[in-house]
């Protein structure tokens, strides 16, 4: 890395890889703190995850760490590998999940298990519209991910597809529009979940689910993970929900996939907007 920098000093990707290399070697926090800030002062969107880094160094705030531009770019790389090795590789279950605990919720309010709008947030590839089309009418999505909404649209699953912010999305439905919003394993990349709930809650008819799947944490409120990724504890969601006017219909410990052979802890949520 050190090399490369000599003849590119400008390089971004060899900033993070010098930082990585001092962070693992564990005696170069400093340094590692300083080759991620040049790294992210030459990717401002953050591309890599120096932000990330930083974050868990303790040298930024995790809250706001993990860019859009980050996202985009880890699934646009991922998508060609997307489903198989989620499927076969991290078992990854969240649409099957999801699907039961909507039954469920539904079973418990007394309500018909079929819904006229569904959204769903952070489509990817449309594994969670292979779950839900036969008790959909119509199912629109929005993706950060261009490569991944490329995939989702040749499975001819969604009514809809957008590229683009999902809050902001959310933010342009129609009022009382949708039925059922999904979220399946999206939430691990995003800090405060209130914005979305209340985005959520607006597009929602009275009655209306809300349904998604968090990795979970033994402690309080949201906690940004040595893998990368968010955490929410059951009382945060409980709290921000109650913000928006959802009340929990369904909150339940779900792993939907492994990560070096062990299940990764989670919640399956089901909410629910008042009248």
């Amino acid at each position: 890395a050190r090399q490369a920098l000599e003849l590119a000093p400008d390089c971004a990707p060899a900033w993070f890889l010098l930082g990585k290399a001092l962070e693992a070697g564990g005696a170069g926090r400093e340094e590692a703190v300083a080759a991620f800030r040049r790294a992210l002062g030459h990717d401002p969107e953050d591309r890599l995850g120096a932000g990330i880094r930083l974050a868990l160094l303790g040298a930024a705030e995790p809250a706001t760490a993990m860019s859009a531009g980050y996202v985009r770019e880890l699934f646009d790389g991922y998508a060609i590998r997307f489903d198989r090795h989620l499927r076969q590789g991290l078992g990854y279950r969240a649409p099957e999940i999801l699907l039961d605990a909507v039954r469920r919720a539904c079973s418990l309010r007394l309500r018909p298990f079929r819904f006229a709008d569904a959204l769903d947030l952070g489509c990817g590839t449309g594994l969670a519209a292979e779950a839900f089309r036969d008790v959909a009418g119509r199912i629109a999505g929005v993706d950060l991910s261009p490569a991944m909404l490329r995939k989702a649209d040749g499975k001819r699953l969604y009514d809809e597809l957008a590229a683009g912010d999902l809050l902001a999305w959310l933010g342009e439905r129609a009022p009382g529009s949708a039925d059922l919003v999904l979220a399946a394993d999206v939430f691990v990349y995003l800090s405060d979940l209130k914005p979305v709930f209340a985005a959520g809650a607006r597009a929602l008819r009275p009655g209306g689910l809300f349904a998604f799947t968090v990795q979970s944490h033994e402690g309080a409120g949201i906690l940004l993970g040595e893998d990368g990724r968010y955490g929410h504890s059951a009382a945060y969601l409980r709290s921000a929900a109650a913000e928006a006017g959802l009340a929990a219909s369904l909150l339940e410990p779900a792993s939907t996939r492994r990560d070096r052979g062990a299940d990764v802890p989670g919640l399956v949520v089901v909410l629910v907007r008042g009248a």
